[in-house]
Protein backbone atom coordinates (compact mmCIF):
# COMPACT_ATOMS: atom_id res chain seq x y z
CA UNK A 1 0.00 0.00 0.00
CA UNK A 2 3.01 2.57 0.09
CA UNK A 3 3.51 3.23 -3.48
CA UNK A 4 7.29 4.91 -3.12
CA UNK A 5 7.95 0.73 -1.58
CA UNK A 6 5.74 -0.50 -4.31
CA UNK A 7 7.81 1.39 -7.49
CA UNK A 8 11.11 0.41 -5.68
CA UNK A 9 9.91 -3.08 -6.34
CA UNK A 10 9.08 -2.98 -9.76
CA UNK A 11 11.68 -0.80 -10.73
CA UNK A 12 14.13 -3.65 -9.02
CA UNK A 13 12.13 -6.50 -10.19
CA UNK A 14 12.35 -5.56 -14.00
CA UNK A 15 16.22 -4.34 -13.26
CA UNK A 16 16.29 -8.64 -12.58
CA UNK A 17 14.00 -9.96 -15.38
CA UNK A 18 13.88 -6.81 -18.07
CA UNK A 19 9.86 -7.16 -18.10
CA UNK A 20 6.94 -8.12 -16.24
CA UNK A 21 4.79 -10.79 -17.98
CA UNK A 22 2.14 -11.41 -15.25
CA UNK A 23 0.81 -9.74 -11.77
CA UNK A 24 -1.69 -11.52 -9.50
CA UNK A 25 -2.82 -9.01 -6.94
CA UNK A 26 -3.49 -11.58 -3.84
CA UNK A 27 -2.23 -9.21 -0.62
CA UNK A 28 -5.01 -8.48 1.52
CA UNK A 29 -5.78 -8.34 4.90
CA UNK A 30 -9.10 -8.30 7.05
CA UNK A 31 -10.33 -8.94 10.26
CA UNK A 32 -13.67 -10.25 11.45
CA UNK A 33 -15.76 -7.64 12.79
CA UNK A 34 -19.55 -6.40 13.10
CA UNK A 35 -19.30 -3.37 10.90
CA UNK A 36 -20.44 -0.87 14.21
CA UNK A 37 -17.37 -2.34 15.52
CA UNK A 38 -14.80 -1.28 12.87
CA UNK A 39 -12.56 1.26 14.03
CA UNK A 40 -11.49 4.63 11.59
CA UNK A 41 -8.12 3.13 11.60
CA UNK A 42 -9.17 -0.45 10.37
CA UNK A 43 -11.19 0.47 8.17
CA UNK A 44 -8.71 2.51 6.37
CA UNK A 45 -6.00 -0.12 6.87
CA UNK A 46 -8.14 -3.04 5.15
CA UNK A 47 -8.73 -0.32 2.39
CA UNK A 48 -5.52 0.63 2.06
CA UNK A 49 -4.27 -2.57 1.90
CA UNK A 50 -7.18 -4.41 -0.71
CA UNK A 51 -8.23 -1.50 -2.64
CA UNK A 52 -5.27 1.36 -2.87
CA UNK A 53 -2.34 -1.29 -2.70
CA UNK A 54 -3.60 -3.22 -5.77
CA UNK A 55 -4.77 0.00 -7.50
CA UNK A 56 -0.74 0.92 -6.84
CA UNK A 57 0.80 -2.29 -7.52
CA UNK A 58 -1.55 -2.22 -10.73
CA UNK A 59 -0.44 0.98 -12.10
CA UNK A 60 3.33 0.66 -11.70
CA UNK A 61 3.23 -2.45 -13.14
CA UNK A 62 1.31 -0.78 -16.48
CA UNK A 63 3.96 2.44 -16.01
CA UNK A 64 6.97 0.09 -16.06
CA UNK A 65 6.49 -2.55 -18.00
CA UNK A 66 3.20 -3.91 -19.83
CA UNK A 67 2.33 -0.38 -21.60
CA UNK A 68 5.14 -1.02 -23.72
CA UNK A 69 5.08 -4.84 -23.23
CA UNK A 70 1.65 -6.01 -22.87
CA UNK A 71 0.84 -8.72 -20.18
CA UNK A 72 -1.35 -10.25 -17.96
CA UNK A 73 -3.48 -9.52 -14.67
CA UNK A 74 -5.52 -11.13 -12.13
CA UNK A 75 -7.00 -9.32 -9.03
CA UNK A 76 -8.07 -11.62 -6.16
CA UNK A 77 -11.48 -10.46 -5.14
CA UNK A 78 -14.18 -12.16 -2.84
CA UNK A 79 -17.48 -13.38 -3.29
CA UNK A 80 -19.27 -10.16 -2.00
CA UNK A 81 -22.08 -9.93 -4.27
CA UNK A 82 -24.36 -10.86 -1.64
CA UNK A 83 -22.33 -8.66 1.14
CA UNK A 84 -20.14 -10.08 3.62
CA UNK A 85 -20.96 -9.74 6.86
CA UNK A 86 -18.45 -9.65 9.80
CA UNK A 87 -15.88 -8.43 7.17
CA UNK A 88 -17.95 -5.08 5.50
CA UNK A 89 -14.42 -3.16 5.09
CA UNK A 90 -13.09 -6.74 3.11
CA UNK A 91 -15.90 -6.67 1.09
CA UNK A 92 -16.21 -2.95 0.67
CA UNK A 93 -12.59 -2.92 -0.87
CA UNK A 94 -13.19 -6.07 -2.87
CA UNK A 95 -15.73 -4.44 -4.52
CA UNK A 96 -14.16 -1.52 -5.47
CA UNK A 97 -11.33 -3.52 -6.89
CA UNK A 98 -13.96 -5.57 -9.25
CA UNK A 99 -14.59 -2.11 -10.66
CA UNK A 100 -10.88 -0.85 -10.81
CA UNK A 101 -10.47 -4.86 -12.99
CA UNK A 102 -13.08 -3.72 -15.13
CA UNK A 103 -12.30 -0.52 -15.88
CA UNK A 104 -8.24 -1.09 -16.43
CA UNK A 105 -9.39 -4.02 -18.51
CA UNK A 106 -11.28 -1.49 -20.71
CA UNK A 107 -8.30 1.41 -20.56
CA UNK A 108 -5.28 -1.00 -21.25
CA UNK A 109 -6.27 -3.69 -23.47
CA UNK A 110 -5.69 -1.84 -26.37
CA UNK A 111 -2.00 -1.94 -24.76
CA UNK A 112 -2.74 -5.87 -24.86
CA UNK A 113 -2.77 -6.08 -21.59
CA UNK A 114 -5.31 -8.60 -20.15
CA UNK A 115 -7.01 -7.78 -16.83
CA UNK A 116 -9.21 -10.56 -15.16
CA UNK A 117 -10.51 -11.23 -11.35
CA UNK A 118 -11.41 -14.14 -9.70
CA UNK A 119 -13.81 -14.47 -7.06
CA UNK A 120 -13.40 -17.22 -4.80
CA UNK A 121 -16.37 -18.47 -2.24
CA UNK A 122 -14.20 -19.20 1.36
CA UNK A 123 -11.43 -21.16 0.81
CA UNK A 124 -9.40 -23.03 3.60
CA UNK A 125 -5.82 -21.34 3.60
CA UNK A 126 -3.44 -21.15 6.08
CA UNK A 127 -4.87 -17.93 6.84
CA UNK A 128 -7.67 -19.36 8.91
CA UNK A 129 -5.34 -19.92 11.23
CA UNK A 130 -5.43 -16.38 12.76
CA UNK A 131 -8.99 -15.87 13.00
CA UNK A 132 -10.60 -16.29 16.39
CA UNK A 133 -12.03 -19.57 16.90
CA UNK A 134 -15.62 -18.61 16.89
CA UNK A 135 -15.30 -17.65 13.60
CA UNK A 136 -12.76 -20.02 12.45
CA UNK A 137 -16.29 -22.06 13.27
CA UNK A 138 -18.56 -19.81 11.52
CA UNK A 139 -16.40 -20.27 8.72
CA UNK A 140 -15.99 -24.00 8.21
CA UNK A 141 -19.64 -23.67 8.58
CA UNK A 142 -20.44 -21.94 5.69
CA UNK A 143 -18.66 -24.24 3.52
CA UNK A 144 -21.68 -26.86 4.01
CA UNK A 145 -23.94 -23.99 2.15
CA UNK A 146 -22.74 -24.51 -1.05
CA UNK A 147 -23.39 -27.56 -3.73
CA UNK A 148 -19.97 -28.37 -3.06
CA UNK A 149 -20.51 -28.95 0.67
CA UNK A 150 -17.17 -27.72 1.15
CA UNK A 151 -14.64 -24.57 1.61
CA UNK A 152 -12.69 -24.46 -1.78
CA UNK A 153 -8.91 -24.87 -2.08
CA UNK A 154 -5.88 -23.20 -2.27
CA UNK A 155 -4.99 -25.31 -5.45
CA UNK A 156 -8.36 -24.65 -6.76
CA UNK A 157 -8.04 -20.99 -7.10
CA UNK A 158 -4.50 -21.18 -8.25
CA UNK A 159 -5.70 -23.22 -11.18
CA UNK A 160 -8.17 -20.62 -12.13
CA UNK A 161 -5.66 -18.40 -12.11
CA UNK A 162 -2.91 -19.75 -13.89
CA UNK A 163 -6.10 -20.48 -16.63
CA UNK A 164 -6.32 -16.68 -16.63
CA UNK A 165 -2.78 -15.89 -16.97
CA UNK A 166 -1.89 -17.68 -19.93
CA UNK A 167 -2.02 -17.95 -23.48
CA UNK A 168 -5.64 -20.08 -23.40
CA UNK A 169 -7.41 -17.24 -22.05
CA UNK A 170 -5.92 -14.32 -24.66
CA UNK A 171 -9.55 -13.52 -25.43
CA UNK A 172 -10.79 -13.28 -21.85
Amino acid sequence: RDEESIQQCIKGTIELTGKIDFLVNNAGGQFPSPAENISSKGWKAVIETNLSGTFFMTKEVFNQSMKKNGGSIVNVLANFWNGFPMLAHTGAARAGVDNLTKSLAVEWGRYGVRINAVAPGIIHSGGLDKYPEEFKSFIFDYGKNNQANRLGTESEVAAGIIFLLSPAASFI
